[in-house]
């Protein structure tokens, strides 16, 4: 089922984080960072879990985006489901969730990126509608 994601979520966000993204960090880190957003009314956070055990299974994670140059829209930092669960509809949930509370706050388009070996991922997001418009490097100084 679709709902809020809680402190107690945090083991699961930190092993869907690193089997679904490949992103390992500390459980320490994920308690931190998850209170931390939260507290931010710009930052979405929107769990799906089992009906029966309440565990996580997935969550998306996305900011409010502005610029210069566009509307108001809404950023996916994250949308990640347990490997051993995808198939199952929960992405498309998750991101259906997503846009209805975008369009109940008055954004006018969602965007995301992914990565370019992400080939499944990007089918999925074809399926549900996205369009990828650009081809882009990322470029990252460490300070």
């Amino acid at each position: 089922m679709l709902r809020r994601l809680k402190k107690s979520d945090c083991p699961r966000l930190q092993e869907i984080n690193a089997n679904a993204l490949g992103y390992e960090v500390s459980l320490e880190l994920t308690v931190a960072k998850l209170d931390a957003l939260k507290q931010d009314k710009h930052h979405y956070f929107i769990g799906f879990s089992d009906d029966g055990t309440d565990d996580l299974l997935g969550y998306v994670h996305a900011e409010r985006y502005e610029s210069l140059y566009s509307k108001p829209a809404l950023n996916i930092l994250a949308l990640a489901v347990l490997p051993e669960y995808q198939g199952q509809g929960i992405g498309r949930k998750l991101l259906m969730a997503l846009e209805e509370k975008a369009r109940q706050e008055n954004y006018h388009f969602i965007r995301l990126n992914s990565a370019s070996h992400r080939k499944k991922a990007h089918c999925f997001y074809r399926q549900l509608d996205y369009i990828d418009d650009k081809t882009q490097l990322r470029f990252l100084k460490l300070l």
